[in-house]
């Protein structure tokens, strides 16, 4: 067997100047001689708000540049708000809606960048986080007939992670599935077992916990609100905001600290009705908790299972477990799916 783990690689959107000195990925980024005083983050996605995130907190200037209304595109529509709100009160600049035009050289080592809104920006350096492509070419793929994505280039892969040919699998961000190492490592081990173990086991993508490291931190697991809506049919949603307790103390930093939490419940007369099937979290330690939440997630929980834990008092964890009050419900009709039919009493 062979199988094919080749991951992915950073690139540059090719406008003009994209390839002047000073014109990083994430790759260079972490090898920097010297900290920018001012820097473009081009890009809206995981690597776009945490690189934006730490190297504001060295104090560089960061102007965060990605054409969608919000960042982070594919996750719940209420921590993209949030999170994009925190941004703006911690201090980044935030340019939504706008795209790259082109760079050229400014004189004394810096760049200009000008937008297709009319921003020009004079800084010392400009990143990319516009994603990232599979790393498939000059491997012999096509040679010995593996399919691969005509558009993006990631290898093709049935349920079992095998491609087109039979003794060639692939795992991973050359897949582009889930471009997360630990869902890497779950998908290598379900291969292993059907390659060598005598079964054939899919890899399980369903309640994948993840966490994105902004500032502050994002923690998710399941199905955002109009994913589940639209796949359930209707759902129950219960929503919080407030403070850290320790920013109840006049530290100045309690506006650009709010926690976001969110759970996403099955409605009654719906198949499942009162399962978890979304929890989403913006604020500090949200990765810790998530990983604990995709536990529960994972074995099946319950809202009332929820409600039936005793919550770890003074946390914001223990919030988790005292959302009692509904904020709304939404249907697969409000989310423009089609609309399912309630089960029958």
């Amino acid at each position: 067997y062979i199988c094919v783990a080749t991951g992915g690689r950073a690139f540059k959107l090719p406008i003009p100047g994209s390839d002047l000195p000073g014109v990083l990925t994430s790759d260079e980024a972490l090898a920097l001689p010297k900290q920018p005083k001012k820097l473009v983050v081009v890009g809206g996605g995981y690597i776009a708000v945490e690189f934006a995130g730490y190297f504001h907190g060295y104090g560089t200037e960061v102007h965060l540049i990605f054409r969608g209304d919000l960042p982070l595109r594919g996750f719940d529509e209420d921590v993209r708000s949030h999170l994009a709100g925190l941004l703006k009160e911690k201090g980044i600049h935030v340019h939504s809606g706008e795209n790259p035009l082109s760079i050229e050289e400014a004189g004394d080592g810096q760049l200009k960048l000008t937008t297709d809104k009319g921003s020009e920006l004079v800084v010392d350096n400009i990143m990319f986080a516009t994603g990232r492509k599979p790393s498939s070419s000059d491997l012999g793929l096509e040679e010995v007939g593996v399919e691969l994505d005509k558009r993006s280039g990631k290898v093709l892969v049935d349920e079992f992670s095998r491609t087109n040919v039979e003794s060639i699998f692939a795992i991973g961000d050359v897949t582009d599935r889930i471009a997360l190492t630990p869902v890497a490592l779950m998908e290598g081990m379900a291969m292993a077992r059907t390659m060598f173990g005598g079964e054939a086991t899919k890899p399980d993508y369903e309640n994948v916990p993840s966490a994105v490291f902004s500032q502050p931190p994002i923690g998710t697991c399941g199905l955002t609100e109009a994913e589940a809506a639209t796949k359930y049919g209707s759902v129950d949603v219960y929503k919080t905001t407030f403070k850290p307790m320790k920013h109840t103390m006049p530290t100045g930093r309690g506006e650009a600290e709010k926690i976001l939490m969110k759970i996403i419940v099955v409605s009654e007369g719906f198949e499942g009705a009162g399962r978890v099937v979304g929890c989403h979290m913006v604020g500090a330690d949200a990765g810790e908790m998530m990983q604990g939440i995709g536990i529960a997630m994972k074995a099946g929980a319950t809202k009332a299972d929820f409600d039936s834990t005793i919550g770890i008092h003074p946390t914001a964890a223990e919030e988790w477990c005292t959302m009692r009050s509904k904020s709304h419900t939404t249907t697969a009709k409000d989310v423009g799916a089609g609309a399912k039919a309630a089960v029958p009493a």
